[in-house]
């Protein structure tokens, strides 16, 4: 049974823009391979009005010697209103996420969300290439979910170090994506054979628009393709965050704009940008 919801925004938000405060219980935290876990939360109904490409704000637990002080952003790897189920993929990387590690099965945990804004899928767009790599894929994880209630043609390019880290695959391709796997230990994840797979499937199937996250090798490598070829495309950014609700404009970050240089909040008006727009560190 989940605790009760707390409303964040005034009811008068439209419902797609609703932010709500929720505690849930855990239903399994379990580990995917060497470097990831997935968390899987029972969920209200409330909070599970998402689209692909937002994120949480998740208090994590004291435990041990583990004590964060701030909320930790989260991109949804899975939302699923039919089974109240909320998911996300995470690597342990600080003293937040080997906290969040330490939670047992029925444990409560506090989230904030949906937050941000998420990807966008134009109607007339049927051909689509996702390019992620390593946890990167947890946040494109529901656009392709997406995809398929669409009745959308996603090419998937996943890579990672070797190919056991590779997550998602199935995920993926039981959702009708066609899937690509390059990695570095098979040196197969260089940007140069990168290209040249997105340039036979331009010329072949066609692609219509490129959704990519976090790297920016990869942005970079996305926009040089996208202004080449005419194709548009957006990027999930990562930033660390304090409020997450765009008060404390911890997140701002620089992006282009006709006018020149201008400055956004990720939590607010991303963390999903206009490929083009996005500028690298």
């Amino acid at each position: 049974m989940t605790a009760a919801v707390l409303h964040v925004t005034p009811d008068s938000v439209p419902a797609n823009e609703r932010v709500f405060e929720s505690e849930c219980l855990v239903k399994s935290n379990i580990p995917v391979n060497n470097d990831y876990r997935l968390l899987i939360l029972d969920a209200p109904a409330e909070i599970l009005n998402c689209t692909p490409g937002q994120f949480f704000h998740i208090q994590c637990p004291v435990r041990g010697g583990h004590q964060p002080y701030l909320r930790r952003p989260m991109s949804i790897y899975g939302y699923f209103p039919e089974k109240g189920e909320l998911q996300f993929l995470y690597k342990i990387a600080g003293e937040g996420t080997a906290a969040l590690a330490e939670l047992k099965t029925g444990e409560s945990l506090n989230v904030v969300g949906p937050l941000g804004q998420g990807f966008h899928i134009a109607q007339d767009w049927q051909n689509l290439l996702l390019l992620a790599r390593g946890v990167g894929l947890a946040t494109l994880a529901p656009l392709a979910l997406e995809a398929q209630r669409l009745g959308k043609k996603l090419t998937a390019i996943c890579s990672a170090r070797s190919p056991e880290l590779l997550m998602s695959i199935d995920y993926f391709r039981d959702l009708g994506a066609e899937i690509i796997t390059v990695t570095d230990s098979e040196g197969t994840s260089d940007l140069a054979h990168l290209q040249g797979v997105i340039e036979g499937l331009i010329a072949g199937p066609g692609i219509d628009a490129f959704y990519t996250c976090g790297s920016n090798r990869l942005l970079k490598l996305l926009q040089e393709m996208g202004a080449k070829h005419n194709i548009p495309g957006e990027i999930a950014l990562e930033q660390q965050m304090a409020c997450g609700l765009g008060m404390c404009q911890c997140c701002v970050r620089s992006f282009r704009a006709e006018s020149g240089i201008v400055h956004k909040r990720v939590c607010k008006e991303g963390p999903v940008f206009d490929l083009q727009e996005a500028m690298g560190w």
